[in-house]
């Protein structure tokens, strides 16, 4: 009965509250439940104290471990450098690093230093053997034509000399005469017999003027000397002069001379009847004469009727 007699009072008290009153009754306890949460879920986030101490205990140490491995690299970079540096007086010679072994002993004080040029060693290759014989090949061909040339050239001069001067002794003549005459052409030869002329036996384009050996040939009129050889084909030693006559372009042409005895050389001016060479028998030819050409603007003339209608 006590039971029912207390309910209806606290039923009448809990209906007595205002309705503001039981709004902030609500949120007071909702914001005990949030303060719970926020400390239950602080306590669950935040590590233990002791985990705390743990920590701030291991931070030296990591930084030990560190500086330690820092300086490892630093000794292990050092060391070799270190390793190659030796105090001076510790260095020792190559004599005194080969004292214990008397057979491997290397002497440096006698070793000399020597500048090697490509001359100082010789070919080893089968191309440079062979330019090398080729090059030696030329040197030495060039020396023996160089001493040909000189040869010749000094046998030439004496042989020159002696034949105007056999000349001068056998036959007693004045190598500065000239054919005798005051014409602008000239006989060629003083004393002769006239020999095959032009076309005469086939092709033959001068007269053939014959006479003894070394008799002298004389220039047909003045002019330039435009051919002047020991060897001029079938002409043997001949001579050629070019001429301006009448106006027109004369060139004569003398063949068969002696070797050794042309007395003009091409470019040399001469004039009419001046001794030019000696009578012989060189290149084409059987007996001593003088094979005699005149040619006028090119075209080959009779020299055996020319010389009658203009030498005098």
């Amino acid at each position: 009965m006590a039971e029912q007699n207390e309910s209806p009072a606290a039923d009448a008290d809990a209906t007595s509250l205002t309705p503001r009153t039981r709004d902030r009754s609500r949120v007071s306890q909702r914001a005990r439940e949030r303060r719970i949460v926020a400390t239950t879920a602080a306590s669950v986030t935040r590590p233990p104290r002791a985990a705390r101490r743990a920590r701030g205990r291991a931070k030296p140490v990591r930084s030990l471990v560190i500086i330690t491995m820092v300086a490892g690299l630093i000794a292990t970079v050092a060391l070799p450098a270190y390793g190659a540096w030796r105090p001076t007086a510790e260095t020792q010679t190559l004599q005194q690093l080969s004292a214990g072994d008397a057979q491997s002993l290397v002497v440096a004080s006698d070793a000399t230093a020597s500048t090697f040029t490509r001359d100082s060693y010789a070919a080893t290759t089968a191309e440079e053997i062979e330019q090398k014989k080729a090059a030696e090949a030329a040197a030495a061909a060039a020396e023996a034509r160089a001493k040909a040339a000189a040869a010749a050239a000094a046998s030439s001069a004496a042989s020159s000399s002696s034949s105007s001067s056999s000349v001068a002794a056998s036959y007693s003549v004045d190598l500065n005469m000239v054919s005798p005459g005051t014409g602008e052409v000239r006989w060629p030869l003083l004393n002769f017999t006239k020999g095959r002329g032009l076309w005469d036996s086939g092709y033959h384009q001068g007269v053939d003027l014959l006479a003894p050996a070394m008799t002298p040939i004389y220039a047909a009129a003045a002019g330039v000397v435009k051919v002047s050889q020991e060897s001029y084909g079938g002409y043997g030693v001949a001579i050629s002069i070019d001429h301006v006559l009448g106006g027109q372009q004369v060139n004569t042409l003398y063949g068969h001379m002696t070797y050794g005895t042309r007395q003009v050389q091409v470019g040399q001016t001469v004039a009419a009847g001046q001794l030019i060479g000696f009578v012989g028998s060189t290149g084409s030819s059987t007996a001593n004469h003088t094979h005699f050409e005149v040619h006028i603007n090119g075209g080959v003339v009779d020299p055996w009727a020319w010389l009658e209608a203009n030498a005098g």
